[in-house]
């Protein structure tokens, strides 16, 4: 294994795999073991400069390539990951912590969505719409926006990376990909090292490993990308918001989320406390669409919470690399520290800890907070961690104003025994997203993902990625002859 991450530890621009040129590495470790994977010199501002030179002397090649050539190669991508795929999920494990059922459900998730990539070179398609003049036909034209910068998260790197990778190539796009500095490469050069396998021509996928210390805004100021897609905190997103707007370039953004499980006084509790479970210890925790809030019906508040505490103190917690393991390392110590600090100081203000989970390393074991202060600080934010916070509500109306109660909104769910009640409450319910009678955290490649609020600004998958990858042009046809007034 500590061949595949040294053989990947370099900056991928131009069809040329190169050492960064910065004056300091990336040192990628593993968070359950800390274990030094590989070093990675940082790109310089230059060499971003090189990558997003060669993505856009590339690309209008590519643009005018048969679309049916371009879904072979993203066909071909596919078969790489197929092949690869014991490899691909020992390097989740091993590089952000994921546990064998997370790495096996990123990589479902990842052929998923590679999968519709590969049919999306054939719906770039136009219309021929009606004039009031006389003799003339509009045609609307969808064309590739040119290149995309594409910056990716180190919770699922692999997956999130290849969700704008994948369609903005197959749309006749370039791509300069940045990946987080804790997954340098399964979000980066894994991708680049799964394209060039598959054939795709050099300079249309670059990847640079660096930083903000190094490169500043050069990755969202250069002028040459149309687009930026960002995923990650909605702080560094309206961040990459403002320079984009300042460049009049179009941003996408996939952020955070503070999402709440709603269990009405008709669920069926033992289900509604298994999808709770894996709704907020998914990966740690570490998912912008995990339960952070769980609110329950007082009328089966207590046989919810003594079987919600029960599931969650049998999670078997450790090494993520054992298949038995449901909880494993947070991503580094400083997120560790963080959310340990973040539970001390909700029980100093007042909650009671059903379960007070302590960290040993980066993992840290699970807590369950409730009795907490409408007010409470810890309800407004996004705990990227293993705590829940278990809410009492009366009724439907009161339900909805805690859900609504949160600056973001991204995903939901409700539980209950009628689906149109859900249904009624759901709609009330400020989120991009929201599912009855199951979990929060679902994606899936040709259903528009994306929040409100402070959760984002735009849409993901399926047709979403048309408008997300692509413009229009309009070009009117005269055939007869316009009369003009001089």
């Amino acid at each position: 294994m500590t061949s595949f991450f040294t053989d990947l530890a370099q900056q991928y621009v131009d069809g040329e795999w190169r050492p960064g040129k910065g004056s300091w590495d990336i040192i990628d470790f593993n968070p359950y073991s800390g274990e030094k994977l590989a070093s990675i010199t940082v790109a310089t501002a230059d060499e971003v400069d090189q990558a997003y030179r060669a993505a856009e002397r590339t690309q209008p090649e590519w643009a005018d390539t048969n679309p049916y050539a371009r879904r072979a190669v993203l066909e071909k991508a596919l078969r790489v990951v197929e092949e690869r795929e014991d490899e691909i999920g020992e390097a989740i494990v091993a590089e952000l912590g994921g546990t064998r059922l997370k790495a096996g459900f990123e990589l479902h998730l990842a052929k998923e969505f590679l999968r519709e990539a590969a049919q999306l070179t054939l719906r770039s398609t136009g219309q021929i719409l009606p004039s009031p003049t006389e003799g003339k036909e509009n045609r609307v034209y969808r064309l590739p926006v040119g290149v995309v910068g594409v910056i990716s998260p180190f919770n699922f790197p692999f997956l999130l990376s290849l969700k704008s990778v994948a369609p903005a190539l197959a749309l006749g796009n370039a791509v300069v990909l940045k990946p987080h500095q804790n997954t340098p490469i399964c979000g980066g050069t894994l991708i680049a090292k799964v394209f060039e396998e598959a054939g795709l021509p050099a300079g249309l996928l670059n990847v640079v490993v660096t930083d903000i210390a190094e490169i500043g805004d050069s990755l969202l100021e250069h002028p040459v990308p149309q687009v930026i897609s960002f995923t990650g905190s909605d702080r560094i997103g309206r961040h990459v918001a403002r320079v984009c707007a300042a460049q009049l370039k179009r941003a996408v953004l996939e952020l955070g989320g503070n999402s709440a499980l709603i269990v009405l006084d008709d669920a069926d509790v033992e289900y509604a406390v298994d999808a709770a479970v894996f709704s907020r210890y998914i990966h740690q925790g570490q998912v912008c669409m995990a339960a952070n809030r769980i609110l329950v019906d007082r009328a089966v508040e207590r046989e919810f919470t003594e079987k919600f505490v029960a599931k969650v103190a049998s999670l078997r917690v450790g090494d993520p690399a054992d298949p038995a393991t449901h909880i494993g390392p947070l991503i580094s110590s400083s997120q560790a520290d963080a959310v340990s600090k973040l539970v001390e100081e909700t029980v100093a203000a007042g909650a009671t800890a059903l379960l007070h989970g302590r960290a040993e390393g980066n993992v840290v074991s699970p807590s369950v907070l409730t009795g907490l202060a409408a007010d409470a600080p810890v309800l407004q934010q996004e705990i990227f961690g293993p705590v829940a916070l278990l809410v009492p509500f009366d009724g439907e109306d009161e339900a909805v104003r805690i859900a609504n109660d949160t600056p973001y909104g991204l995903s939901g769910a409700v539980h209950t025994g009628n689906i149109e009640r859900g249904v009624r409450v759901g709609q009330r319910i400020r989120t991009g997203m929201i599912h009855i009678n199951d979990g929060t955290v679902h994606d899936e490649p040709i259903v528009p993902f994306g929040g409100e609020k402070n959760s984002g600004l735009g849409r993901l998958n399926g047709e979403s990625m048309l408008e997300a990858f692509t413009t229009q042009k309009w070009i009117s046809v005269q055939h007869g002859r316009s009369q003009f007034p001089f």
